[in-house]
């Protein structure tokens, strides 16, 4: 695992990303820094800066960083770029889930067929794909379609049994329901606020629910299933992502598991960052 976080507080994280060392915000990072203010300025590579507009930008330092790099992510060899949001191509809050969902494809008795919504640039789908999984990997950004793919070329062993779309959620869910597509897991990450490949406006609190319900419309009622959704928008919290998993896909017939918490990052010192919540359910349908 090439990536670290060595300390946080003030509002921010000092992060170790294969030879590069940056600062990044972590806005509920109210804790004072462990680390001395040398260790926090020794070798840092970059330090993203927000503003009051909601955007920010790169201070490079030291050399600064390369357009992109390779690191080994929990197994699998990803591509990393700086982008002008402040992000890098991963979410290391959604190990623990990963390696959920990759124990079970692996414990599974037959080959799944795996849906990632709102699939940023390819790590689960990559991680799922290296576990035996069919996937679907669907995002509304050309570009991070692209990174998926140059991404997955950097692990040959991985059969490249990925679908990668570029569409709208909920046109490419309504499209999947006429074709009678089926799906034995469904993963979701919404955004707060997003737009779709044809500028559709998606709002989370407007839009979860007629997402969900297309979601139970795909998933394969013949035998077990499960979703895993995930939120960093205020207001969801885990008790809510629950509520709505058992809302649109439980029955009275149903034996169900239902899991729901906080997302975060171990630190060197040991203790958590939390970086959203998530809930998950796995359901055997009778």
């Amino acid at each position: 695992m090439d990536y670290k976080i060595l300390d946080s507080g003030d509002g921010k994280k000092l992060e170790q990303v294969g030879s590069y060392k940056i600062i990044r915000p972590a806005m509920n990072a109210f804790w004072k820094p462990t680390l001395s203010k040398q260790e926090w300025q020794k070798g840092v590579n970059g330090v993203y800066k927000r503003n009051n507009k909601g955007s920010g930008a790169w201070d490079w330092r030291n050399g600064g960083l390369p357009e992109s790099w390779t690191i080994n992510f929990s197994g699998i060899n990803i591509l990393v770029k700086p982008t002008n949001f402040g992000h890098l191509g991963f979410f290391a809050e959604h190990t623990k889930t990963w390696n959920w969902v990759k124990e079970y494809i692996k414990q599974s008795e037959k080959e799944l067929n795996i849906l990632n919504l709102f699939a940023y640039s390819g790590v689960g789908s990559i991680l799922m794909a290296k576990a035996g999984a069919k996937v679907c990997h669907l995002d509304a950004a050309k570009g991070m379609i692209a990174w998926g793919k140059e991404s997955l070329a950097l692990n040959p062993d991985i059969p490249s049994n990925i679908r990668w779309i570029t569409d709208d959620v909920i046109k490419f869910l309504n499209r999947e329901i006429k074709r009678g597509r089926k799906y034995n897991g469904v993963i979701l990450d919404p955004p707060s606020y997003g737009r779709g490949a044809q500028g559709q406006i998606w709002k989370i609190e407007d839009n979860i629910n007629e997402l969900l319900e297309l979601v139970a419309d795909v998933v394969d009622k013949t035998g077990e299933f499960f979703i895993v959704i995930s939120a960093h928008t205020p207001g969801f919290s885990p008790i809510v992502l629950e509520r709505l998993l058992k809302h649109h896909f439980l029955s009275k017939k149903n034996e169900y598991i239902i899991e729901s918490g906080e997302m975060g990052v171990l630190e060197d010192s040991g203790s958590f960052i939390p970086a959203g919540n998530f809930a998950k359910i796995v359901v055997k349908t009778t």
